[in-house]
Order: C-alpha cells, then structure tokens, then sequence
C-alpha cells in the first residue's frame, strides 16, 4: 500500500483525489486548514478502504509542512508519492487587489508547493525513490484576466518544476516530479474563493467534474511522464500560446470577464477563504454539475497511448505480413 502526502485535501480536486487513492487501499496524509472537512475527507477514505491522518495546517507555514510530512511518516512509514495541490486565489482585476491578498494567494498556491517539494525530497532523495505530483493548470501556459495571482503562481511553479527536474536528472536521483496540467473543474473554489467582480465567479467552460483530475494524479503519480496535460481544453490553451499568443490576448481581453461569470449578481465583495477557512461542508463538486463533463476523451486516449501505439504496430506488421504472403 502506498503513503500518499495529499496538500489541499479538504475538497474539489484534493478531496476527489484521496477518494481516488483510497481506493487502492492507500495510506493517506491529508492537509489542509479546515479540521472538519479534512475529517469528513479522512472518513471516506476509510469507508474506501485507505487510511487516513488529519493534519490541520497552512501550507503557507514551511515549519507546518515539515512537521505534518514527520507525522506521515512515524505514522505511515515512507512516503511514497507526495501530491501538492492546495490552492487560493483573488477573481478580480488586478487593479483591486491588495498587495496582502496578492501575497496571500502566492504564498499559498506557489510557496506551499515549494515547502511540500522541500519536504519530500528531504525524505525521498536519501532513500532514492519517490515521486512529486505538482497540480498545475493550463494556466501555467496561458494566463487570463481577473487571475493574475494565481496564474503567476502556476506559471511560476512550472519553473520551479522544471528547475528541480533538470537537478534531480543531474544528480541520477530515482526521485520523478511531474507535473499535471488541468482544464477547468467544477470545484468549490468558485462559490468559496475571494472575488471582486459584478458576478459570480464560474469556471470557463468546458467544465470537468473533479474526478477526472483524481484519476489523472493518480495516473501521474504511478505511470512516469514528465507532463500530463488533461483535456483538449488544456491541451488547446497551451498549444495556441505558442502558436499565436498576441490574439489570445485579444480574445481574452474580449471573452475571458464574461466567461468567468455567472448571470447571478455578486453582493458586493465577497471575503471568501483567503485569510481563514469558510465554514460549511464542501465536498469534491462545486456548483456547475449540470456543465461538467464525466470523463475526458483525449485523457482516455493519452492514458492510454502505450497500448494505441502497440496494436497499430501489430496492425502494420500484420498488413505487411499479408501483403508479402500475397504476393508468393
């Protein structure tokens, strides 16, 4: 059974992902501010058959990181895969948004990915094993409006992956990190996350449930890639920036304010869990079911790849094979 570190893991994205885990009977490390809805994460790992050790902290805390991934590993053993995925952002234009509530957002959402890189390798390169899963965004790629911290904080944490990449290929570690790149997803975040906009927030469609993104960590954590891009959403973000990025900044000044809001009006601005946890129970799913695809075929298909490229090879040779048979 593997020890899983988990950042993030009160709900959307986090809670889904210890869901997907437990149910290969992994042993679990959930970390996240809020100790109820960690302790409800903690109980369906345990009706899945995992384990589960509640670690109520700030990822923004160095010293918390280090402390909470010690207590996985007297309790657990080794960690084997360490997932960082907690998040916090600011939807609104940059100019209202408050040098602490930038800070704030990229102490969270970058920094605390830094501190639970740190404290993984501290644990996995004496032993020479071990994988990083970072939970990136097509963001890294691609920024848009009412995002700026936190698609800077993406974007910088593909750099710092890419930096600690080139060292661990340097020194020969047997330590992977990886990085996998989501679309959007129905998640929490839109209805919990500080805003400052007419409306309120929603993710930019098309929209996937948070479970494609735990099959797509797990994936990740178990099969070596240096990148997992999920979706075609992700996949077209990133290859249009390179392709023509001066009118994607066009098109986003035109679409991207209205395609990251409802037609429900937001009363004034709302506070959000920025500074402190919100109270209520979130689970994995935000509000946008209705919207939200089930499943990603081009994931399926890259999952996959392996397999696809095996039996066109066999349907090569076996073409060739007959063609030759009938010419004797």
């Amino acid at each position: 059974m593997k020890v899983v570190a988990l950042t993030g893991a009160s709900a959307g994205v986090g809670r889904a992902t210890a869901r997907r885990f437990a149910e290969s009977g992994a042993r679990l490390g959930l970390m996240a501010r809020g100790k109820e809805r960690l302790e409800a994460t903690a109980a369906e790992v345990e009706q899945l058959g995992g384990q589960a050790l509640v670690l109520s902290l700030d990822v923004a805390d160095a010293q918390a990181v280090e402390n909470a991934a010690a207590e996985i590993e007297e309790r657990f053993g080794p960690i084997d895969v360490w997932v960082n995925n907690a998040m916090a952002t600011v939807f609104a234009p940059l100019k209202d948004v408050s040098p602490e509530e930038f800070r704030r957002a990229t102490e969270v959402t970058y920094l605390g990915f830094v501190w639970g890189t740190i404290a993984a390798l501290r644990r996995m390169l004496p032993r020479d094993r071990g994988t990083i899963v970072q939970v990136g965004s097509a963001l890294a790629y691609r920024s848009i409006p009412l995002q700026a911290a936190y698609c800077g904080a993406k974007s910088a944490i593909r750099g710092f992956t890419e930096s600690l990449r080139t060292e661990l290929l340097h020194d020969g570690s047997n330590v992977h990190v990886t990085m996998v790149e989501l679309p959007a997803h129905n998640t929490p975040q839109f209805s919990w996350s500080r805003a400052k906009m007419p409306r309120q927030p929603q993710p930019v469609p098309p929209i996937f449930q948070p479970e494609v993104a735990a099959e797509a960590i797990e994936y990740a954590a178990t099969h070596p890639r240096r990148e997992l891009v999920v979706g075609w959403p992700a996949r077209k973000a990133i290859y249009g920036e390179k392709v023509m990025p001066g009118l994607l900044d066009h098109y986003l000044a035109r679409n991207g304010y209205e395609a990251q809001q409802t037609d429900e009006p937001l009363d004034g601005e709302r506070e959000g869990n920025l500074f402190e946890p919100v109270p209520g129970e979130f689970g994995a799913h935000g509000e946008f079911d209705d919207k939200s695809k089930a499943r990603s075929l081009l994931f399926e298909l890259d999952r996959r790849r392996g397999r696809i490229a095996i039996a066109a090879g066999l349907g090569v040779a076996a073409a060739a094979f007959l063609s030759r048979n009938g010419k004797d």
